[in-house]
């Protein structure tokens, strides 16, 4: 049995890692999923004092992302509200919905001191493997 999945996905920072000590959306990049069949994103803070953090996943057809809006819970793996972050520690989301480019961003509530936040994202199935 051949238990080697890694060459199947491709992985990027989503958020690059920083502080946030203010009640602020931090945007992330947006992701481009042509090829792939699955996203996933995984979130983390460290050095946490306080505030939650919650995901924001927008998505996308046009390349200039003048449709952008709001993903709809349907096309998620689970609410935004239940991925949120109020500790030290890690989440995650899936995007399950059919548009090219999806984004995710982190808006902070209750923040007076804050934490470092970052996320990455996974693609996943792709059309063509190995993934280089």
């Amino acid at each position: 049995m051949n238990r080697e999945h890694i060459s199947n996905f491709a992985f990027g920072a989503a958020i690059v890692a920083a502080a946030v000590s203010t009640n602020t959306t931090t945007n992330g990049a947006w992701i481009d999923t042509k090829g792939y069949g699955s996203l996933g994103f995984d979130m983390f803070t460290n050095a946490y004092t306080d505030g939650t953090f919650t995901p924001l996943i927008e998505e996308a057809d046009e390349d200039d992302k003048s449709d952008a809006a709001a993903a709809a819970d349907s096309a998620l793996t689970g609410a935004e509200a239940n991925a949120a972050i109020a500790a030290a520690g890690a989440s995650k989301i899936g995007y399950i919905g059919t548009k090219r480019y999806v984004r995710l961003s982190l808006v902070s509530t209750g923040t007076s001191s804050g934490a470092t936040v970052g996320a990455r994202y996974q693609l996943g199935n792709p059309d063509v493997a190995p993934v280089a």
